[in-house]
């Protein structure tokens, strides 16, 4: 505790005990240094604290005064909602909100202690020490160039070469998949969604008031036949997906499913957006549609929030030139600009200096270390993966006995554990059974809970 904080206390304790009462004046702020034996600057930077919390009040020429009796602002805090319908949003909602003490196996992030707070630290100490316009400014309508060079370069590695100037930064992967539909979609229109796909994708389609048609996911990806027809029946528009490890069965899309996706999006004028979010968490990089497809039609996106930092959101969109230009003006409009040069800088930093790189393969052996734990313990209680991923942190299993993932769900929140059941992420309600589980938020507590629970009678 500094000696400011410790002024702060004393004049609080002196508040409530009635040592102080309201309308009396303190002492002048030399007086209460020369008393404490501390620097005048110690008690201006505590009697400012202070002022600004409510407890006193300064009157200019005068000094300062200990505040009225005021009612505080009643605040509730975030609860679980036991009653709210299991839908797309209700994970989402319960893993935000939950308290210290709360278990999230079906949150969507890593835990803190799994990101590289070193390597924040220290590119956040480089950005404070830099220029104020980084602290103060607004960003640049394409966000930062460092960052997008540093993408592009990356891209490249992976066969997509395009220039810096036909990637955009957005606030967070979800603003930038937002945007894209902001720019593509009417409401009214029909999207193809994976089932099961990310949840937050309905919740998103939803929001745009748009027709959602689901395509069966498969071990290998979409199944391209039945995508084929349904994009041959309902003309979408859209086309949203996650490549490479996919959410939530982490099943990686084979070389001839992405073939065929193409072929047919191209024959039925389908704009697909491949959200990539978990691209660094593959042991060795596959086949992605924007690379196979050169961005003509195909749209990526992608952020940092899961191996990097969820508080430092950056995302990014990367397309084709004349696309990009019109979503500039979408987030110009909707945003006034890309996100934070504060948060851009920190990440640009953290990818810089090599630890980003460090970091990843780090942790790719971490996940997959953990995911044979977990998954071996989830066998054992007849709890069966539908797929082995070939990275990231899920599990997407089936239960033993033809339990109902919802159920259990609901069950689990009254025990202070959230769950991700099946069919928040399925659009036609076709994963009763199914669970997504997040390996790195399942301490010893969940796992014994799912034990006695899967293991009680029906």
């Amino acid at each position: 505790m500094t000696r400011t904080d410790e002024l702060v206390d004393d004049v609080r304790r002196r508040i409530a005990s009635g040592q102080l009462m309201a309308g009396e004046r303190l002492p002048s702020v030399r007086r209460h240094a020369i008393a404490m034996g501390v620097s005048p600057s110690t008690v201006v930077e505590a009697y400012d604290r202070l002022v600004a919390e409510g407890a006193i009040r300064s009157r200019p020429g005068s000094g300062f005064y200990v505040a009225g009796a005021s009612t505080p602002f009643a605040l509730q805090e975030p609860r679980p909602d036991f009653e709210r319908a299991v839908d797309p949003l209700w994970v989402s909602r319960q893993s935000l909100d939950a308290d210290a003490a709360t278990a999230r196996p079906g949150c969507g992030w890593l835990p803190a202690d799994w990101m590289p707070d070193e390597a924040l630290r220290r590119s956040l100490r480089r950005v404070a020490k830099g220029g104020l316009e980084g602290l103060v400014d607004y960003a640049m309508t394409r966000g930062s160039a460092a960052l997008r060079r540093t993408l592009a370069r990356q891209f490249s590695q992976e066969g997509l070469d395009i220039e810096p100037d036909r990637i955009l930064l957005a606030v967070s992967g979800t603003q930038a998949v937002d945007l894209v539909c902001r720019f593509l979609l009417q409401p009214g229109d029909t999207v193809l969604l994976d089932d099961p796909c990310y949840f937050n994708f309905q919740a998103l389609m939803r929001a745009h008031r748009v027709k959602v048609v689901s395509v069966p996911y498969t071990p290998s990806g979409p199944d391209p036949e039945r995508f084929a027809e349904l994009a041959r029946e309902h003309a979408p528009k859209l086309y949203l997906t996650n490549s490479a490890i996919h959410n939530p069965t982490g099943a990686t899309p084979s070389p001839a499913v992405l073939h065929r996706l193409l072929l047919a999006a191209a024959a039925y004028d389908v704009t697909i957006v491949e959200d990539d979010i978990f691209a660094d968490f593959e042991p060795e990089p596959t086949p992605r549609l924007a690379a196979l497809d050169g961005l003509e039609r195909v749209i990526r996106v992608g952020s940092f929030s899961k191996t990097l930092s969820a508080s430092a959101r950056c995302g990014y969109i990367a397309a084709r030139a004349d696309w990009i230009e019109a979503l500039i003006d979408l987030q110009v409009a909707t945003n006034f600009g890309g996100p934070s040069p504060l948060v851009t800088d920190i990440v640009q930093g953290v990818l810089a200096d090599g630890s980003y790189h460090k970091h990843v393969l780090a942790l790719r052996g971490r996940l997959a270390k953990r995911r044979k734990e977990v998954g071996a313990q989830l066998d054992a209680m007849g709890v069966r993966p539908w797929t082995q991923p070939r990275g990231g942190f899920s599990l997407w299993c089936r239960l033993p006995d033809g339990r109902d993932a919802t159920d259990l769900a609901k069950a689990a929140l009254r025990d202070g554990i959230v769950l991700a059941p099946g069919n928040v992420f399925s659009p036609s309600l076709g994963a009763p059974d199914l669970m997504r589980f997040n390996v790195t938020q399942m301490p010893a507590v969940v796992l014994d809970w799912l034990r006695r629970t899967l293991s009680a009678p029906i």
